[in-house]
């Protein structure tokens, strides 16, 4: 990232692509609202009681992260990935899909499965060990997160693509990292969404590090440069300005209804605790460099607009951090709520039909397990 995106982005012949050392920049870190001919009409219906939303969600959901990183770190959960600096990403582009749209996430995007309305006790089943999945998909609009880096791009192509031919207007967006870009998942999504035309937004949360690697490592231009092969349009926008990435969502979700294709976005970010909590990102990273980051903080932005606005920001925090402590407090209680699965639920709906393998398999475990006390119950 560089310090040119603070001039007007020079758009390519698509009329969406940036130029490569440039982004898109509705909010600049100091809280000064910047104005752009293609993207203010995208969000002109958001104003200051929108912009209170959209920084209550931001704070409440990294109150959530940190309370369920402190949870990990007691032993109440095996694994957390933290989401923490990513905020304005997820919910700038959760806030503009629609209830019968689609998100396909990783496992990092628990701002976007606040939005849809996924609860704690959900949001934490599967990292304490005792689900497969955390919630019905159907009734959030909502995959559940895959593990498998990059997979969850193919699935949200193939529901596009079922979308369009059931003759809905409804869209998927594929929430994925820059690591994600490298894998054959990922390439072979964008591929069958060109071809066919899928209405589905690829969204490239480039937090500059995959695990340990640096973005720069793997790719020697913007990832947003990568759509151009595939015939997408490509648009590269501040990650840290919520703002800024509901417009271009918008924009993206209405070209794909319009019959127009995909798009893919990337929003330039960063991941400012470690990749999940049995990681050190001390090992890899520089103090320098992630203070360079906290001042670009996206919830620090927005209260500085509104601040600069007039709005009562004191009042706005105070409220802040009370729905950020109930739902902190909901989410720790939720712990206490989850029950231990019965050992052999391990062998449910592995598939849709009786088979006679599995079910041997689970004659075997069963006389495994009685072999203690309390048995296989």
């Amino acid at each position: 990232m560089t310090t040119s995106a603070m001039t007007p982005p020079d758009r390519h012949a698509t009329g969406l692509l940036t130029k490569p050392d440039e982004f898109l920049q509705l909010i600049t870190p100091s809280g000064e609202r910047r104005h752009d001919s293609e993207l203010d009409r995208w969000v002109e219906d958001v104003d200051l009681d929108a912009l209170r939303a959209l920084h209550l969600d931001m704070s409440v959901v990294r109150r959530l992260d940190t309370e369920a990183t402190a949870l990990q770190r007691q032993g109440e959960l095996g694994l957390w990935p933290p989401l923490a600096g990513q905020e304005a990403a997820q919910i700038g582009s959760a806030r503009a899909l629609r209830d019968d749209d689609f998100a396909f996430t990783s496992y990092r995007e628990h701002a976007v499965a606040w939005v849809r309305g996924v609860g704690p006790a959900d949001l934490l089943r599967v990292w304490r060990g005792a689900a497969a999945s955390g919630w019905n998909p159907f009734e959030h609009g909502m995959a559940v997160p895959q593990i498998i880096i990059g997979a969850q791009a193919l699935h949200a192509t193939g529901w596009a693509m079922g979308a369009k031919w059931e003759g809905s207007d409804a869209a998927a967006v594929a929430y994925f990292g820059d690591g994600a870009t490298s894998e054959g998942d990922v390439n072979e999504a964008l591929v069958f969404a060109a071809s066919f035309d899928a209405p589905v937004v690829f969204l490239c949360q480039n937090n500059q590090w995959a695990i340990s690697e640096p973005v720069g490592l793997q790719s020697r231009q913007p990832l947003a440069r990568r759509a151009d092969g595939f015939g997408i349009p490509g648009i590269r926008v501040d990650g840290n300005d919520v703002l800024a990435v509901m417009a271009t969502t918008r924009m993206a979700l209405d070209r794909a209804r319009r019959g127009e294709g995909p798009t893919f976005i990337e929003a330039v970010t960063y991941r400012m605790g470690p990749h999940t909590t049995a990681d050190d990102p001390k090992r890899y990273r520089g103090e320098e460099e992630l203070a360079s980051w906290r001042e670009r903080d996206p919830i620090a932005r927005v209260r500085a607009l509104l601040e600069a606005s007039g709005a009562d920001v004191e009042a706005l925090e105070r409220e802040a951090a009370e729905r950020a402590d109930r739902m902190a407090a909901e989410l720790r209680a939720a712990i206490t709520s989850i029950a231990d699965p019965e050992p052999l639920s391990v062998f449910d709906h592995v598939y849709a039909e009786p088979h006679a393998h599995l079910e041997r398999q689970r004659e075997h475990y069963t006389r495994y397990l009685d072999q203690f006390e309390g048995g296989a119950r």
